[in-house]
């Protein structure tokens, strides 16, 4: 590496890369997108795998990447996926082998668990917003459930850990999925992520007063689980963790809760995107981004590369500014940024 890496103005420096492959997905759920869902990037404007490798190579080699995830729109919907991680797997930067994560919706994933972690997949984050089938499909509106827990039962078989499952909680919705879903995880040692819903959907849809807030989780959970924050360094990390104490139908383990929105943890944040057309966001609210795309097809050298991302990154702002009074959602919804 080369420099400070990706430093910005405010002193923080970002050692994890979201890189989203696609921004389809075979789900359509209500607080990610339309029902008929949205316009599709055309392929030609995507990024290749090779151009994909090679966006990953500077980020590790040149930039002090050490944390690589993969989402979409959907991940598993990219043909060359194992092929992309298998490429980053056998990248080394300065402090090593970058940890490769995937963000997944689940379906399909029991097919090519196997395949993702001969590849070199380190660890899988999959969504479960219910454990109830009709409210899973009035979510998704898709009738899924099903196979969501069949690829998380593929996964246990693997082994990948820990297995992370992220849930967003919908105001008379799925209000009574918060225990199930926390017994359904501490039971089998997989760590569940609550996420406050952000204004990252359809436009004009997403209303903060009638967001279900993590001091509303928690208080769900204090109810039936002895709860205890964490006496740890938080770092960089996105959820704020509890310590579940062990009872008579329970193992005990850990949760954590994502308070994008009512807590957010913009001071600390280590991360950098790039969209699947080869766009680098700074942060999921920016609404300005940086083109690499443009240097790839343009025969531009990686020092090219470097500059415009460390560039960018100078410029990233001090936080989301949700609470600010000029806050404007970004005209992307999250299918098209990446998670």
């Amino acid at each position: 590496m080369h420099g400070p890496g990706l430093l910005d103005g405010y002193g923080r420096v970002a050692r994890d890369l979201r890189v989203s492959l696609t921004d389809r997905c075979n789900l359509r759920c209500t607080y990610c997108m339309p029902a008929d869902g949205l316009a599709w990037l055309p392929t030609e404007q995507t990024l290749t795998d090779a151009e994909v490798a090679r966006v990953i190579a500077v980020a590790v080699e040149r930039l002090g990447v050490t944390r690589i995830r993969f989402t979409g729109g959907e991940p598993l919907l990219r043909p060359g996926l194992e092929r992309i991680v298998a490429a980053a797997a056998d990248l080394r930067g300065p402090d090593g082998r970058p940890e490769l994560a995937l963000t997944t919706n689940g379906l399909g994933l029991d097919k090519r668990i196997e395949s993702l972690a001969a590849a070199g997949l380190d660890r899988v984050n999959i969504s479960l917003d219910s454990l109830d089938p009709v409210r899973y499909a009035r979510l998704a509106r898709r009738d899924r459930l099903p196979d969501v827990l069949t690829s998380i039962d593929a996964v246990e078989r693997v082994g990948l850990r820990p297995l992370k499952v992220n849930a967003v909680i919908m105001r008379g919705e799925n209000e009574p999925d918060i225990v199930p879903l926390a017994e359904f995880c501490l039971a089998r040692g997989h760590q569940l992520r609550f996420i406050e819903q952000m204004p990252l959907g359809p436009h004009g849809e997403w209303d903060r007063s009638q967001m279900v807030t993590a001091a509303e989780i928690l208080g769900a959970l204090g109810e039936r689980f002895a709860l205890t924050p964490l006496d740890e360094p938080r770092g960089a990390a996105p959820a704020e963790l509890w310590a579940v104490a062990a009872d008579a139908a329970q193992p005990g383990g850990r949760i954590g809760v994502i308070a994008s929105v009512t807590n957010p943890f913009c001071g600390a944040c280590d991360r950098t995107r790039v969209t699947a057309d080869g766009q680098v966001r700074t942060c999921l609210f920016s609404r300005t981004e940086t083109d690499l795309r443009g240097i790839l097809r343009s025969g531009g050298s990686d020092d090219d590369l470097v500059a415009a991302w460390t560039g960018a990154h100078a410029r990233k702002a001090k936080a989301h500014g949700i609470d600010e009074p000029g806050f404007v959602q970004p005209q992307r919804t999250m299918s098209a940024i990446g998670g």
